[in-house]
């Protein structure tokens, strides 16, 4: 529901706003306004995936919507790929691969990380991800994949097994947020026959656009970097 440019999400019972209470019952019904009971009115519209999203339960710090857009972009991934990630956290990105890709393989040593990204993928109604407790920097199962993300602090150490993993002119891509890391990550690479695409720093700033006012909502902020590889 949507009220002077605030969202409510709802799914059963009566929805208690600062705007007043509306009822189950009236939600229920096929509409596109409802009244609380203090008279004002709410827009009501489908939960898409992008509203559903921003009701999970997070811990672990998430990758943003800009860096996911990246790296879907750049990896050329579709419907018929079959990729891999690590580490699993939230579970967020493995939901926005999930949602374009064939299959999603995630790793994830942290058990209490891995019942939460489950619960989720659950809740956003996913269901081609294999979650796995597994440390990536001791192998990959997988092979013939088309893409590896690496959300890790040391994604040097599963170069070899990403290399041995991935089809040829298939991507790797690590997310790491200091250039210490991506110096020691690209160091490893050239070991085996990787190409070195690029590393990105995408900076976004959003922007409050009123008639009385338009500014910066907030400040330029750096998220990670991004660097992209292709096996040869």
């Amino acid at each position: 529901l949507i009220r002077n440019n605030k969202k409510y999400y709802w799914s059963n019972g009566d929805l208690h706003t600062e705007s007043g209470v509306i009822k189950e019952s009236d939600l229920n019904k096929d509409t596109i306004k409802v009244k609380a009971h203090s008279g004002k009115e709410f827009f009501v519209i489908p939960a898409l995936f992008i509203d559903k999203i921003e009701k999970i339960k997070r811990d672990p710090q998430a990758i943003l919507e800009k860096d996911i857009a990246l790296i879907m972009t750049y990896t050329s991934i579709d419907k018929n790929s079959i990729v891999l990630e690590a580490g699993t956290g939230s579970g967020k990105l493995s939901a926005y691969l999930a949602r374009s890709v064939k299959k999603v393989y995630s790793y994830e040593i942290n058990k209490n990380y891995i019942e939460l990204a489950k619960n989720n993928l659950e809740f956003l109604d996913i269901e081609n991800v294999e979650i796995k407790n597994k440390d990536i920097y001791n192998g990959i199962d997988e092979n013939d994949l088309d893409a590896i993300i690496l959300d890790l602090p040391h994604p040097w150490k599963v170069v070899e097994h990403a290399y041995r993993a991935l089809k040829q002119g298939a991507f790797l891509v690590s997310y790491l947020p200091t250039i210490p890391q991506v110096i020691e990550f690209v160091k490893e690479t050239k070991k085996y026959d990787f190409y070195f695409v690029k590393t990105i720093e995408l900076i976004e700033r959003e922007w409050i656009v009123e008639e009385q006012r338009t500014r910066p909502k907030s400040s330029l902020q750096h998220t990670a970097f991004l660097t992209f590889l292709r096996k040869l």
